[in-house]
C-alpha cells in the first residue's frame, strides 16, 4: 500500500536558498553539459520531498553523474514524472495557473515558443500574483529572489507540488 503525505514545501524552499549560487558536492554540476537548471530543481524537490524513485528508465533519482534517472536532469522528463498517472513513488504535481503557485512549486520556461528548456524553482509569491511578484532561484543562470518577469520567453507552464507518494 501506498500512502500520500505532505510535500515540505519550507524544507525545499531553504535548500534553494542555500545552493542557488553554490553546487551541493554531493550532486555533478551539469552547466557544460546543457545546463543545471534541473538537476538544481530535482535537488530542491528531493530536499522536499526525501525520497526517489528508482524505477529503470521512468523514475526519478540520482545516484551519480552517470547513474541517475532523464527525469532528475531533463526538463521535458521532470514534467512528465511530475504530472504522472500511473502512482509510484516520488513528488507529484499537476499543472496549475500562474495564480495557483507557491513557494516549493515549479515554473518551466520555452525561449523559442516550442520547447521547454528552463525549469526555475518557485521560492516565494506576493500577491497579486504575476510574473513580476513570482520569484524563483535557479542554476544555469544562477539566481535567488529573481523576478519571472526578468526572463525573456515565449511560454511558460507552472506545475505545483501536490504531496509525495511512498511506499
Amino acid at each position: 500500500m501506498r500512502v500520500f503525505q505532505d510535500y515540505n514545501r519550507a524544507a525545499a524552499v531553504a535548500y534553494a536558498h542555500a545552493w542557488a549560487y553554490r553546487r551541493n558536492p554531493r550532486y555533478y554540476n551539469y552547466e557544460e553539459l546543457g545546463g543545471d537548471c534541473t538537476n538544481f530543481a530535482s535537488q530542491c524537490l528531493y530536499a522536499g520531498s526525501g525520497i526517489m524513485n528508482f524505477t529503470p528508465t521512468w523514475g526519478w533519482y540520482y545516484l551519480d553523474a552517470d547513474r541517475k534517472a532523464p527525469a532528475w536532469t531533463g526538463v521535458q522528463y521532470l514534467w512528465n514524472f511530475l504530472t504522472r498517472t500511473r502512482q509510484s513513488v516520488g513528488p507529484v504535481g499537476e499543472a496549475c495557473a500562474l495564480e495557483d503557485l507557491q513557494p516549493g512549486d515549479l515554473v518551466q520556461l520555452s525561449f523559442d515558443g516550442t520547447t521547454f528548456g528552463h525549469t526555475p524553482f518557485v521560492i516565494a509569491v506576493e500577491q497579486p500574483v504575476s510574473p513580476q511578484t513570482v520569484f524563483v532561484a535557479a542554476h544555469t543562470q544562477d539566481a535567488d529572489y529573481r523576478p519571472l518577469s526578468t526572463y525573456v520567453y515565449q511560454s511558460l507552464r507552472c506545475l505545483r507540488i501536490t504531496g509525495v507518494v511512498r511506499p
